[in-house]
């Protein structure tokens, strides 16, 4: 019995230690690891907090630790208040600095050979506080591993663990120096964010982030990265290159792995030196770690990176794998074409001379942002050839209120009105030609932005849609043009250049094909392109021809909707939509109806696990196909910095596989809080001030202006908010 009359507990009668320098035991009763004694407590007496009730454990052991911890709960409260009261009893004094320069202390009973037990439990109560039964928090900076009594190892307190881990995950996540963690400024926000009277926090250390936290954060990300490794044997994945040439001229390359559980960082090598027989070396490198039979396509960043390789050659060379060129590269280039076009480059001249105009002077910026509450003419872009077409949207959409600008007093009272390149702009705004090319720009390049940009949201595979969609742009386009071939034509040259000559794979006619949403539809175009992409597909992937065979048979079925597949054309048939899909009808410029169509919510895979169980040959390979993107590594928006060191040579082998495990979390956490976060389009946040639709070399200083940049902040009050909000992502 102790000092309160309760019967005393040993905790290690109820576990076994699983790992003692972290403080993991598992419970005698059911086996469950969990972090420290107190957790433990909670979990066989059934108390729900942060752990799990034990299921298995004797209801005397269950009624002894629950009743145990209420009374210890008790007591602690009962010599806070003492300890208060009674600023004379011996303690130890940790105090931790507040944000406004005050020290809290927290009283501790000096651990005595009497008192050792009690001070330890004591430190464990307070802790336990955080599950919110009082409103404070303390976390305690004991050294680790220091005795508690007998036998017993002080267990790790788990809430500091646990918010180290936190903080580590943001530093690793972010690519922040460690060194980050111990500003005063970085200190000052945690504690800000934990608030007043919640005692004091550790900052984990360098050495701590370096060294036990990484290593816990390399365990996990180990875990998610094999959990997406084995949902390859059944759809497939595709294989991502993500190239660059860095500061000092070197070739880099990362090689990332997608399929629809998520995408993953394999490696990141320097090919500075590689010739081609090299780089073919490198990718069956990759395709074996990663398991040939695993592979369906290797998708590359950009047509000029990779010109070495040919479809044709890169097919030959690995039976059963696909080359193809991402999507919004290939689209980007059609825009690129499109904007050197010469009427085309005349009107985005002409928007450029008013955006810089506007841009390169305080006073005039300001005036534009009285007149549009706010409001941007640059819409900045994750695409570089999309924000052009993006920004003359914008001048279009503030067409009047440019107007109104240019005709205010406080336009005319400006030393600018008086001036050529005021005068200039003021009638550019009020030329009618200007408007109407601006109009023509938009018809023809719009669709290709609502796809660049859908494809940047989807969360789906889009390898079933490409195929039709790319068919759907060129219509829209011509409808645009009221049929007139002479207008859309021109149009029409470029974007069939890029499709014939990068974009295009079999696989996407293949797809086409199987993609149940579009195959049983009455505007399906089953053309001998796409039959033999079809064919080409499937002696490209199968390599037995007995199966071939017997998938060509299969087709009949799926082509006349025979037994389950007739189900599954069936539901949802006055729709002609699968179940699960949703059609998304892309806007016009002016806001019409168009024929133009794009799904974003991707079923189709799907829909052959549902209905393709009597045809399973088919099925598996319909799966395989139907899993893959049709897009490259860009979206994905990943930093080149920790890449860049880990291939640069000079270091020890200790620090090098260091580096090489925090560059291994830090592009997985990146990819895996992409996959599972809200996709943003191609819209981006920042406006580059030395881009040139801004500026050309250098601005004209202003003489003797008090405008500044903070003058022209109009989010504090000044705009409508749904206006705002409207200016955020690109309004289709």
């Amino acid at each position: 019995m102790d000092g309160s009359g309760s019967e005393a507990i040993n905790v290690y009668e109820h576990c076994t230690v699983v790992d003692r320098k972290k403080g993991r035991v598992a419970c005698n009763y059911c086996g469950k690891v969990v972090s420290g004694s107190f957790r433990l407590k909670c979990h066989v007496g059934g108390i729900r907090g942060d752990v799990v009730p034990c299921p298995s454990a004797p209801a005397d052991v269950r009624e002894l630790m629950r009743n145990r911890l209420m009374e210890r709960r008790r007591e602690t409260f009962g010599m806070e208040h003492m300890e208060l009261h009674f600023p004379d009893l011996p303690r130890r004094m940790n105090s931790s600095p507040s944000l406004n320069g005050i020290k809290h202390n927290k009283p501790q009973t000096s651990q005595t050979s009497g008192s050792q037990n009690g001070s330890q439990e004591k430190e464990e109560m307070e802790f336990s506080l955080e599950d919110g039964e009082t409103g404070n928090v303390f976390v305690s900076n004991g050294s680790r591993g220091s005795k508690r009594g007998g036998n017993e190892e002080t267990i790790d307190d788990t809430a500091s663990r646990k918010a180290g881990k936190c903080i580590g995950r943001f530093l690793y996540e972010t690519g922040l120096e460690f060194a980050a963690a111990n500003s005063p400024s970085f200190k000052n926000m945690i504690h800000s964010t934990l608030g007043p009277g919640l005692g004091e926090f550790k900052i984990p250390s360098y050495e701590e982030l370096r060294g036990w936290i990484l290593e816990d954060e390399v365990k996990e990300i180990t875990e998610y990265v094999t959990k997406i490794k084995k949902s390859w044997a059944t759809t497939g994945c595709s294989i991502l290159l993500d190239s660059w040439i860095d500061e000092k001229g070197r070739k880099l390359v990362n090689f990332l792995v997608n399929c629809p559980e998520g995408a993953i960082y394999l490696c990141t090598h320097d090919i500075s030196s590689f010739d081609i027989d090299a780089i073919y070396s490198l990718l069956e490198e990759i395709m074996k770690d990663v398991g040939v039979e695993n592979v369906v396509q290797v998708v590359a960043d950009s047509t000029t990176g990779w010109a070495g390789i040919g479809e044709e050659d890169f097919n030959n060379r690995f039976k059963g794998v696909f080359w193809g060129v991402s999507a919004s590269h290939c689209i980007e280039l059609i825009l690129e074409k499109i904007e050197m076009m010469g009427s085309v480059k005349r009107i985005l001249d002409k928007a450029k001379v008013i955006t810089k105009f506007i841009h390169g002077h305080a006073t005039v910026l300001k005036l534009l942002k009285k007149h549009t509450l706010g409001r941007d003419l640059i819409q900045p872009s994750k695409i570089r050839s999309a924000m052009p077409v993006m920004t003359l949207k914008n001048i279009l959409s503030e067409k009047q209120n440019l107007k109104d600008m240019f005709s205010s007093s406080e336009w005319n009272m400006s030393p600018w009105a008086s001036r050529a390149e005021g005068k200039r702009v003021a009638d550019l705004v009020e030329d009618h030609s200007f408007w109407t090319g601006a109009w023509m720009v938009l018809k023809a390049a719009m669709p290709l932005i609502r796809i660049l940009d859908l494809i940047f949201k989807a969360d789906k595979p889009l390898v079933g849609y490409i195929y039709e969609t790319m068919d759907q742009v060129k219509e829209t386009i011509q409808e645009e043009f009221k049929n007139e071939k002479s207008k859309y034509m021109p149009f029409w040259v470029v974007i069939d250049e890029i499709w014939d000559n990068h974009l295009h794979s079999p696989l996407h006619g293949a797809a086409y094909y199987l993609n149940p949403g579009l195959f049983y539809t009455r505007d399906f175009n089953g053309d001998p392109e796409v039959a033999f992409a079809l064919l080409y597909s499937l002696v490209q992937m199968v390599q037995h021809y007995q199966t071939q065979v017997l998938i060509s048979r299969q087709f009949s079925k799926y082509r006349l909707a025979k037994g389950s597949f007739q189900e599954g054309r069936d539901r949802n048939r006055g729709r002609n939509i699968p179940p699960g899909i949703k059609p998304v009808v892309l806007r016009s410029v002016k806001n019409q109806d168009l024929k133009l169509s794009f799904y974003v919510k991707l079923t189709a895979a799907i829909w052959w696990s549902c209905y393709g169980h009597q045809c399973p040959e088919l099925q598996r390979f319909a799966i395989r196909i139907l899993s893959q993107n049709c897009d490259g590594a860009a979206k994905y928006g990943l930093k080149r910095t920790l890449a860049e060191k880990l291939v640069t040579n000079g270091r020890n082998p200790i620090e090098q596989q260091r580096l090489k495990d925090l560059t291994f979390v830090h592009y997985n956490l990146h990819l895996q809080q992409f996959c599972s976060g809200m996709k943003t389009g191609i819209v981006a946040e920042e406006i580059d001030p030395m881009d040139d639709w801004i500026i050309d070399e250098a601005p004209d200083i202003e003489p003797q202006t008090s405008v500044s940049w903070m003058n022209l902040d109009y989010t504090r009050g000044a705009i409508n908010e749904n206006s705002s909000k409207d200016r955020v992502h690109v309004r289709f």
